[in-house]
C-alpha cells in the first residue's frame, strides 16, 4: 500500500534533469525546492560568470539557501515563548494557592 504514494518524477534543476522517486504529497514541494535553486544558481552565475567557478558559485548557491532555511527555524522556535508561558502559570498558579509544592 505505501507504494501507491510514491511518485517518479523529473525535475529540471539548473540546466540538468534529475529524476528522483518521492511521495506523492511532497511533488508541490520538490518542484518548488527545483525552482528556488534554479533562480538562486541563475542569480550567482549571472553575477560572477567568468569570475568564479562552477563548484563556488553551486556552493553559494547552497549557502544563500541553506541561509533562508536557518532563518525560517529561528522563527519557528517556540521555546523562548514555552519558557515566558511556564513562568507566567507558575506565578499565577503561586498567586491562587494551586501551586504544586
Amino acid at each position: 500500500m505505501a507504494y501507491q504514494n510514491k511518485l517518479h518524477i523529473r525535475l529540471h534543476v539548473y540546466d540538468e534533469e534529475i529524476e528522483v522517486g518521492i511521495n506523492r504529497e511532497d511533488e508541490e514541494f520538490y518542484r518548488l525546492a527545483a525552482k528556488l535553486i534554479t533562480d538562486r544558481y541563475n542569480a550567482y552565475a549571472q553575477a560572477y560568470k567568468g569570475r568564479k567557478s562552477e563548484h563556488t558559485i553551486s556552493l553559494m548557491t547552497l549557502v544563500d539557501i541553506a541561509l533562508l532555511y536557518q532563518k525560517e527555524r529561528s522563527h519557528n522556535d517556540t521555546a523562548p515563548y514555552d519558557n515566558v508561558l511556564a513562568r507566567l502559570t507558575a506565578e499565577i498558579e503561586e498567586a491562587l494557592g494551586t501551586s504544586p509544592k
